[in-house]
């Protein structure tokens, strides 16, 4: 009797539906931790692209950080390089080819959309005002970052865009520094762009004729290399060896060449 009193209160317990799946957890317990543990590691990912940005500032200065050796250095070397050659080399650093005013944008508008992701519990939605003014602030920290911290804003510049700036630059560069005037057209530019991460060798007329822009692949990678490991000076000195070994091949030395373009390393914020 005792055991049909017991078999009747379990059913009727089962019936109440008081069951719970043991060693099962809620779904959506799993689905809101993973969203914290997703939030926490975008923010860290940010944070540490911040640090690294802070860290690299450096590699996007020319002006101020050659010494007066590194300068005499760069200048040893391309008298060096045209008494090899007939060519009229001029490497010319800037630190940037254009502002890229829709990268710092772009940056703000990525902060007030990931701001309002990660601190979504902060910000007081019922409240416009607030959520305005909220908005503008994250806006404002993603402008004022990529102002400051170039290697952060160079993010959000897309690499077709940095190439045809600095391509663009290079041109003007070429023209600027009277390039085009030498009597056997055989100026060459060595140019350098720092935010862009980009080097370009152009050569004159008389250059282009017998110069294949394949041979320019080794001192735009030599220039390349020296700026990585963080010396500028180094990677315009190897560019300018390299560049001379190139010249050198299709335009040696001649006694009758005189220097038409003064010996010297341009270096320009902009």
């Amino acid at each position: 009797m005792g055991l049909l009193v017991s078999m009747h209160a379990f059913l009727q317990e089962a019936s109440a539906g008081d069951w719970s799946a043991g060693g099962h957890s809620d779904p959506g317990a799993w689905l809101e931790y993973a969203g914290r543990l997703g939030t926490g590691l975008l923010l860290v990912v940010v944070v540490m692209l911040m640090l690294r940005a802070v860290v690299r500032r450096n590699l996007y200065r020319a002006t101020g950080v050659l010494s007066a050796g590194d300068l005499e250095r760069v200048h040893d070397a391309i008298t060096a390089a045209e008494k090899q050659t007939v060519g009229e080399i001029v490497p010319v650093v800037v630190e940037r080819s254009d502002a890229h005013p829709a990268g710092v944008w772009l940056a703000a508008v990525v902060f007030v959309l990931l701001g309002s992701t990660l601190f979504g519990t902060l910000i007081p939605w019922e409240q416009p005002a607030f959520v305005l003014l909220s908005q503008l602030a994250l806006g404002a920290v993603g402008y004022f970052t990529c102002r400051a911290l170039p290697d952060f804003q160079r993010l959000f510049v897309r690499e077709s865009r940095a190439t045809e700036m600095a391509e663009e630059q290079a041109f003007q560069e070429f023209y600027r520094n009277g390039l085009h005037k030498t009597e056997a057209q055989t100026g060459v530019l060595i140019f350098v762009s720092l935010f862009e991460r980009r080097v370009i060798v152009l050569g004159d007329e008389g250059i282009d004729a017998r110069v294949e822009s394949q041979q320019w692949i080794a001192t735009t990678e030599s220039v390349l290399k020296g700026i990585a490991a963080g010396s500028l000076a180094d990677g315009l000195v190897a560019g300018i060896e390299n560049a001379a070994v190139v010249l050198a091949e299709h335009f040696p030395w001649q006694d009758s060449d005189r220097n038409e373009i003064p010996d010297r390393l341009i270096i320009r914020r902009e």
